[in-house]
């Protein structure tokens, strides 16, 4: 159990990276652990953006379609919809009055004479507006990417567009809670021919639970017009049930599984014999600074 915790947080984390980067027109499709860095406080960064897809997008704002949103509005009570606070609404509308799991301070502590009818305290409960920034009007015909995370439109040579991103971040999850990727073939062609035609399977061991292997169906729908997070990017695949109680507003504040210790790298104090062939061959820019130790360059 401990172990999907800790895959959910770095799971949430990269989506929020991905979320923002589709914010800014940018088309990742290189996500693979080798891109993923682990900074000194212990959260995660992106890098290598070579094979990025600069593009328009023009983010808007839509009424949530949230089914517990919903059914908050219609319910006679007038609290927190997630145990944990996962939507910021829950912060600054005053009909939060669970203060065990809200962040904020209760804002109403009026007495029950003071109280307004429940019927008027349900109207001013409103679906959260949602920010739904996704490029979904991309289109681009590269072949690029590693080849067990190429999404099948881009084997096919069908043109692709920000659903890549969403395969990719499939096969990661994948890859992290079962240590393989589910189409690794003997080879870089057979892996294409898996990835195209065969089915997604799920090994024995080690066991998940159901709404991870939920997500990572849905990501990895072949069909782009299919897969989670096509319509409404981020947005939508932050409202799966694997994703109950991350408060995406504040996972910069939450302590990360592990924090990296520094390393100390011990210097080499011994002075090296250089023989008289390399002596002459050094650069005649070079000149020494302050100690044996350090050579200055004019040219790098």
């Amino acid at each position: 159990m401990a172990f999907l915790l800790n895959c959910r947080f770095y799971v949430a984390e990269i989506l929020l990276a991905m979320e923002y980067l589709h914010m800014l027109g940018i088309i990742y499709r290189d996500l693979k652990p080798e891109n993923i860095l682990v900074r000194d406080d212990g959260h995660i960064m992106l890098s290598d953006f070579d094979l990025s897809l600069r593009c328009t997008v023009s983010p808007t704002l839509i009424r949530s379609s949230n089914p517990e949103t919903e059914a908050l509005r219609k319910s006679s009570q007038a609290y927190c919809a997630q145990p944990a606070c996962a939507e910021p609404s829950c912060m600054i509308q005053p009909s939060c009055t669970a203060p065990t799991t809200c962040f904020g301070p209760r804002f109403f502590s009026k007495s029950k004479k003071d109280r307004k009818p429940k019927p008027e305290v349900v109207n001013q409960v409103r679906p959260w507006p949602e920010l739904m920034a996704e490029p979904s009007d991309a289109r681009s015909m590269s072949f690029v990417g590693t080849h067990e995370y190429l999404a099948p439109e881009i084997i096919k040579g069908e043109g692709h567009g920000s659903a890549v991103d969403w395969w990719t971040f499939g096969i990661f999850l994948y890859e992290l809670l079962f240590g393989k990727t589910p189409f690794k073939g003997s080879g870089n062609r057979a892996t294409l021919f898996n990835v195209i035609g065969q089915p997604l399977r799920f090994p024995e061991y080690p066991v998940v639970s159901f709404s991870a292997r939920d997500l990572i169906r849905g990501l990895l729908v072949k069909e782009p017009q299919q897969r989670l997070g096509c319509k409404r990017g981020a947005t939508e695949i932050k409202q799966h049930p694997f994703f109950e109680g991350v408060n995406w507003a504040l996972i910069r504040c939450a302590s990360p599984p592990e924090v990296p210790k520094p390393v100390e790298i011990e210097r080499q104090t011994t002075k090296l014999p250089v023989s008289t062939s390399e002596a002459s061959a050094a650069p005649t820019g070079a000149s020494q600074k302050g100690s044996d130790n350090y050579l200055e360059f004019d040219f790098f």
